[in-house]
């Protein structure tokens, strides 16, 4: 099983430009960028709940368990 980042989909649905979500977080738009790709190994909790918030959504919105190919 791995984690799945759909930060892309919720921006998409919120209309909202990765930089304008970088400055609302307080973080850079590359570790936005990282983060959509998913070629991240972790988040903090705080940058999690602030991504929420300027999402308006859930963790669960943001996050995919899927089955892994193997």
């Amino acid at each position: 099983m791995e984690i799945v980042v759909r930060l892309d989909v919720m921006l998409a649905l919120r209309k909202m430009r990765s930089r304008d979500l970088a400055e609302r977080v307080g973080i850079t738009e590359q570790n936005i960028s990282l983060l959509k790709s998913g070629k991240v190994k972790g988040i903090r909790f705080e940058t999690l709940a602030k991504i929420c918030e300027a999402l308006e959504c859930q963790p669960g919105d943001l996050l995919e368990a899927v089955q892994s190919d193997g």
